[in-house]
């Protein structure tokens, strides 16, 4: 395809962006120098600047020497946005070591297969989520385990009241610091570890574009969990790329509001990467659904920048500070939106009422993920994905045959090359080959087509996954837990449309011949099973299950007469 966007970049955006031979660590030492007193990070009421953060990072590093972590050895990261997330993930590029990124909402059984899958030898994780890792490390062990808690990072007198206010609200969670007990070479709490630990920058040679910087575990249609491995230069890439397309950045000076988790591909690189390439203030919000901290922290902060996901915006949108006036959201200059379509009526309303540009992208894991978005400035399309970034190419396949590329606005599978592509998937060769070709042409799986402008439409989605509030959901691993009910004999899980997530999570079931259940028996034994974004929200008790001749479950069947009936139900 020939890349008729480039007619309608932006002015000053460039067509090609030089990626500097920089490790993640490098850039953020390189923010550092330039901005030693300028706050990196805001978390209630803490301050770090980029001179500390720096500091934090090599302590961690050096913490991670002493464990006896190498260059390419894994390290597992659990925990929500908190100081202690950023400064480990720098301090583990700092050790070369490989960044495993765990969702804090992970149940036992899926924080057992990433351990396992990953080989990770050290787990960074959160008092609070210790009874769902304890259960896990039932089945697998890694040799180190270090602890760490909300107040740790907190200033008096909150670090002290934090806990107080835990345990009020059933969060407070006692921990046993007992290596032997849980059968690992040992198990300590970070702030102790910190505090001795030498600031001293540790030495240690990255080649970015060799050596691996993260593993970012994604479904897939299968269900199975893939580690996507992304190198230093691809995550630095990505950066790089965003930061051209913002030609009206104000280095050391803008101010995130950092509501996406950086566990996500989106959050560690639009928000934390970028903001730590850009030398801006981070301003942590641990939890993205406490809209009273969002607003607090819009009030108190005013942040500059917001990426998002439609829902977030939506939900402040609709609260009565909003509405009612009460609150100054016009210091907000820029959002980029994704993970789900962006409403044309949220775009607009949001710009009203911030005066700022509030536009929709498109990423994936597999591209550290950014490969798409809609100009800030000059021509953006409603219902868009935008442009493909700088350096990075893009053309459409037919489904059936990837060999031949169609012409624009004929409908078929997007495919992305540019130095932001991972290099595969953590000892899945096969899986790799399935969607990465020789050439390094990434094949996503979604379903696209490009206008005469060089502006790109998602037609339809990765076959059957679902997008419920910016989070991937897989079908499959929904319904192998459903299989696991002893009164069920059939289901299906689909994607059905919701006001305010998107999607939402339906599970349409079949019972076995006698058996009675009700919607909450199957969502009670779901929820003990899966990640709470996960589980089903809507049951459908059936008869049967559409299916075809081969006895593949019609998924899209299922999603169509949901429509129709939400179609009918509008019109009465």
């Amino acid at each position: 395809m020939e890349k008729v966007w480039l007619k309608n970049y932006p002015p000053g955006v460039p067509h090609e962006v030089e990626i500097p031979n920089m490790s993640l660590g490098k850039m953020l030492e390189e923010t550092a120098r330039r901005y030693p007193t300028n706050t990196a990070v805001i978390f209630i009421n803490n301050r770090i600047s980029y001179g500390q953060l720096d500091q934090l990072a090599n302590k961690f590093a050096n913490i991670l020497a002493d464990l006896g972590i190498k260059k390419g050895d894994r390290v597992a990261i659990h925990l929500p946005n908190l100081p202690q997330l950023v400064f480990a993930y720098y301090g583990t590029m700092k050790a070369g070591a490989v960044a495993v990124m765990f969702n804090p909402l992970y149940s036992p059984r899926e924080i057992e297969h990433q351990l396992r899958d990953s080989g990770a030898r050290v787990l960074l994780t959160l008092d609070r989520f210790w009874p769902q890792v304890s259960k896990a490390l039932e089945k697998v062990k890694p040799e180190h385990v270090i602890i760490t808690h909300v107040k740790d990072y907190l200033k008096f007198p909150l670090n002290l009241l934090e806990p107080i206010k835990a345990k009020k609200e059933g969060q407070h969670v006692e921990v046993e610091i007992n290596a032997s007990r849980y059968g690992l070479r040992s198990m300590q709490e970070l702030k102790p570890l910190m505090d001795k630990a030498p600031a001293s920058r540790p030495d240690v040679e990255i080649e970015p574009a060799k050596d691996l910087a993260v593993f970012q575990y994604t479904g897939g249609t299968t269900g199975i969990s893939k580690g996507v491995m992304l190198t230093h230069r691809n995550l630095v890439a990505n950066v790089i790329q965003l930061a051209a397309w913002d030609q009206k950045a104000r280095k050391g000076e803008e101010k995130v509001l950092c509501t996406l988790p950086f566990f996500h591909s989106y959050g560690m690189t639009v928000d934390m990467n970028m903001g730590v390439y850009m030398g801006y203030t981070l301003i942590l919000v641990p939890n993205p659904r406490d809209l009273h901290m969002v607003i607090n922290m819009i009030r108190k902060h005013r942040p500059t920048l917001w990426p998002g996901v439609p829902a977030m915006y939506i939900a402040l949108l609709n609260s009565p500070e909003v509405k009612e006036g009460k609150l100054d959201v016009t210091s907000i200059r820029a959002c980029l939106s994704g993970a789900a379509p962006l409403p044309v009526e949220v775009q607009e309303e949001f710009e009203k009422i911030t005066g700022g540009k509030l536009v929709e992208g498109y990423g994936l894991s597999e591209a550290s993920p950014v490969t798409h978005a809609n100009p800030l400035d000059g021509m953006r399309k409603a219902g868009s994905i935008g442009m493909p970034l700088p350096s990075t190419e893009v053309k459409i396949v037919d489904v059936e045959d990837r060999t031949k590329e169609l012409p624009i606005g004929e409908v078929g599978e997007l495919a992305v090359r540019g130095p932001q592509v991972m290099q595969g998937y953590w000892n899945m060769p096969d899986e790799t080959a399935l969607v990465l070709d020789e050439e390094g042409w990434l094949y996503t799986g979604d379903i696209a087509r490009a206008d005469e402008d060089g502006f790109f439409y998602i037609v339809d989605r990765k076959k059957d996954m679902i997008i419920a509030s910016g989070y991937n959901i897989y079908p499959r691993e929904v319904e192998e837990v459903l299989f696991e009910h002893p009164k069920i004999a059939d289901a299906a899980v689909a994607g059905v449309p919701h006001p305010k997530r998107g999607e939402t999570v339906k599970a349409y079931v079949v019972l076995k011949e006698g058996e009675t259940a009700t919607a909450e028996e199957i969502i009670e034994f779901c929820r003990e099973r899966l990640s709470r974004y996960k589980v089903p929200t809507e049951v459908e008790f059936r008869k049967e299950l559409p299916k075809t001749m081969v006895g593949k479950v019609l998924r899209r069947v299922l999603v169509e007469e949901e429509k129709k009936k939400m179609e009918a139900q509008g019109q009465s």
